[in-house]
């Protein structure tokens, strides 16, 4: 089905575009393109599609959901977006930081992700617990992503690779070290690191290596390793769908 997007104006519009020229100097001069597709991806990542709470529509400017444990120090994130923000008033925040999501990826060097503004910011927060958690195997995965979200095998494996971007803090997850030995580059090392094996100073989580042993993911995970491209229109088609979850009707 074809969605239909709410219409917004034509300096609505402009004024997307110019905050995007921004976030992109903003992102490549601070280096932050991880943290702010971090912040993308936990903002949409608790929509529920049961309830139809929950999302990408700007709650995560709120310090209770910056609270939750699992976006430990995407308050930085936010931090680093609020002056860029507030030169655009008319912007919601939902629209401003899926944006900034969408542009994280092009500036690291990942593939160009369509981007339908007009999610409107909502004042109720999602109930903690809804995010992933990376101690966790396929079962959990495909509860989270498949059954709450209602995103496809496919979109966990895609989005997972979004892990070659960045790395893990003990001080917020538990978890110390990058992913890929180029973690400000969005390429398929996620993958190709993943079938390697555990390598010193590399971060492998339960929920990464739990991609091995499926008889879904494993396919995906050496189809993506083995092609970059394929990699990069699967994981657009995923962003995308993560990025407007509850956002315009199909």
């Amino acid at each position: 089905m074809v969605k239909k997007y709410p219409s917004v104006n034509a300096e609505y519009h402009k004024a997307i575009e110019k905050a995007k020229r921004k976030l992109m100097g903003l992102i490549a001069e601070k280096n932050c393109a991880p943290i702010m597709l971090r912040l993308a991806f936990h903002s949409a990542g608790t929509f529920d599609v049961k309830t139809r709470t929950g999302g990408p529509f700007g709650t995560m400017k709120q310090s209770e959901e910056l609270g939750h444990a699992a976006n430990s120090g995407l308050d930085i994130a936010v931090r680093l977006l609020e002056p860029i923000k507030e030169q655009f008033p008319t912007l919601s925040y939902a629209d401003f930081y899926q944006l900034a999501g969408v542009v994280a990826v092009e500036v690291a060097g990942g593939p160009e992700i369509p981007f339908h503004p007009g999610r409107e910011d909502k004042p109720e927060l999602p109930p903690e617990g809804r995010l992933p958690d990376a101690n966790k195997g396929c079962d959990h995965l495909r509860v989270v992503f498949g059954k709450q979200m209602g995103l496809s095998d496919q979109d966990i494996v895609a989005l997972s690779g979004a892990h070659t971007l960045g790395r893990g803090h003990k001080e917020r997850s538990g978890f110390e070290g990058p992913w890929t030995t180029n973690p400000l580059i969005f390429d398929n090392s996620y993958f190709k690191e993943l079938l390697s094996g555990e390598k010193e100073g590399l971060l492998q989580l339960p929920s990464d290596k739990a991609l091995l042993s499926d008889t879904v993911f494993r396919p995906l995970v050496d189809k993506y390793a083995a092609d970059e491209d394929a990699f990069f229109v699967d994981f657009a088609e995923a962003h995308l769908k993560l990025s407007e979850l509850g956002f315009a009707d199909a």
